[in-house]
């Protein structure tokens, strides 16, 4: 059984490094407020000079992000950069930079919330209301935090009957919303994929977004840089892959599969299950983001 050493907080290990990488949803909050120990980590973080750079999955453009974040009292002093699934989405859109992305036409049929429409705002597409009618499908995920995968596989359907490529612009499969674990853009690209449908990604777990955050950081050396996120398939997977050292949240989506209340140690055993099945092994665990 692999043994992943367990911190009480970040200050035990962080003399090892000069930036951190830090999720945001699970991790620093819930999706509606800060979580407890939170904000006083990211000051303590840069009180002790350390580069701070939030990485998130969200389907939006840093702007908006940066907004949501100031709303829940996490303002700019608090971290350097950011950098976001959705920012990604944009720019591989605008660059065609894609597998398939440069022969795309220019229109875009989109999937998920209104308050996600800053990931094709500005760009040189024309957004149509049907999918029989796109050249592309961009998914940023459900409109309402009480819907299922059962209520988009009609408009999955459809878009695959098109032909249509989707570009998917959060790679999570679910999140926490306060207690309610909720489906993500992730899970209806799986679903997709499923079909047949072609996916292209952008966020956690692929190289190319650890890649931004480390220019966005001054180029910091993999090995001086400690990641931090709540999720094996996508944070610690991630990390691996870049070289990255992670200390993993026990308390975000993992927290009923490690049988453990919010913020407390896991069982060992549980969590050794629980790499061994993702395949993506922390360098760390931590019950919470507190110093």
């Amino acid at each position: 059984m692999t043994v992943i050493p367990a911190l009480t907080g970040l200050s035990a290990v962080i003399d090892r490094y000069d930036g951190v990488i830090l999720d945001l949803w699970g991790v620093i909050h819930d999706g509606t407020k800060p979580y407890p120990g939170a904000e006083d980590c990211l000051d303590r973080l840069r009180a002790a000079g350390k580069t701070v750079c939030l990485l998130s999955n969200a389907p939006r453009r840093t702007g908006g992000v940066i907004a949501k974040l100031a709303g829940m009292g996490i303002g700019r002093g608090r971290y350097h950069h950011i950098m976001t699934s959705g920012e990604a989405a944009y720019e591989s859109i605008a660059a065609r930079d894609a597998p398939w992305t440069p022969a795309m036409g220019r229109s875009l049929f989109h999937i998920g919330p209104e308050r996600d429409q800053d990931v094709y705002l500005g760009l040189d597409m024309t957004i149509v209301p049907e999918p029989e009618r796109a050249d592309v499908v961009l998914n940023t995920g459900i409109d309402d935090f009480s819907e299922t995968l059962a209520d988009y596989e009609a408009v999955l359907a459809r878009c695959h009957a098109a032909g249509l490529p989707m570009i998917c612009a959060n790679p999570d499969l679910v999140v926490m919303v306060g207690d309610q674990m909720v489906i993500c853009a992730g899970t209806l690209a799986a679903r997709y994929e499923q079909m047949g449908g072609a996916v292209v990604s952008h966020g956690k777990p692929h190289p190319s977004v650890y890649a931004r955050c480390r220019h966005l950081m001054g180029d910091i050396p993999a090995s001086r840089i400690l990641a931090v996120g709540d999720s094996l398939r996508t944070d610690v997977a991630g990390a691996n892959a870049a070289g990255i050292d992670v200390a993993l949240v026990t308390g975000g989506i993992h927290r009923e599969e490690l049988g453990a209340p919010w913020g407390e140690p896991v069982d060992a055993g549980r969590l050794a299950a629980a790499v061994a099945a993702s395949g993506h092994t922390p360098t760390w665990v931590v019950p919470r983001m507190v110093w």
